[in-house]
């Protein structure tokens, strides 16, 4: 039997916690998850803030704000890092041109991989975005940091080559994407494969008899039973 997959909480516990908050992550090891995955945008002060959205629910635009101007329940980087000691996280930078907030020099990046090494150190981080550009810019300053290439649509084929040629050591393929022979071809090059956003307790099963290498999920907890209930041995 495969190893199981590790569980990746999704924004934290963000069923039972507010999304990307410091609650939220600390709640994430509690209720089981190995690993946290968050999202990372810049503001104009150049601090890397942990938010989904590059604007606030109020509509102003997180790259045009200061960190003293942003609410206390948004955390800078090094606050949630902090807050995850003990798990691995996966940093996705959130840097697409389509964003209102799009950063063409990647600026964002700089500043993960000073933080990763201040506060992870390679072995326990992953860094993943949708847009190849930030994560060669983070590449370029620390090529010691591991990468995954997010994607949600087209041939996840392409997908594995264009990681591969970038340099990358995981794929983080959206669940429908996903099929035992992607697994199987992605680990012939030497790829994880980490799956999102899987909340169904028989899908996580499904993908952890494909050999999945994490599953990120919104419900650590539910996950964590569903595994660790395969792993048992039956009397």
């Amino acid at each position: 039997m495969a190893p199981a997959p590790t569980v990746i909480a999704h924004r934290g516990a963000r069923e039972a916690a507010r999304e990307n908050t410091l609650p939220a992550f600390r709640l994430a090891r509690e209720l089981g998850a190995e690993w946290v995955e968050l999202d990372v945008r810049r503001t104009t002060d150049g601090v890397a803030v942990v938010h989904h959205d590059a604007q606030l629910e109020d509509g102003r635009l997180l790259a045009e704000l200061s960190v003293e101007e942003l609410p206390e329940f948004i955390p800078s980087l090094a606050e949630a890092l902090e807050a995850c000691e003990g798990l691995g996280v996966n940093i996705e930078i959130k840097n697409l041109p389509s964003d209102p907030d799009y950063d063409a020099d990647h600026l964002v990046s700089d500043a993960v991989a000073g933080l990763v090494q201040a506060y992870l150190g390679p072995a326990n981080a992953l860094v993943s975005s949708f847009n190849i550009d930030t994560l060669d810019r983070l590449h370029a300053v620390d090529p010691t940091i591991p990468l995954a290439y997010l994607f949600a649509i087209g041939d996840p084929v392409s997908a594995i080559d264009r990681a591969l040629a970038h340099e990358m050591s995981a794929i983080h393929p959206y669940d429908p994407l996903v099929t035992e022979s992607l697994v199987q071809r992605a680990h012939a090059e030497g790829l994880q494969v980490n799956v999102w956003t899987v909340n169904d307790p028989d899908r996580i099963g499904a993908l952890a008899d494909m050999g999945v290498d994490g599953i990120c999920t919104d419900v650590p907890d539910v996950a964590r039973r569903v595994l660790d209930e395969r792993s048992t041995p039956e009397s």
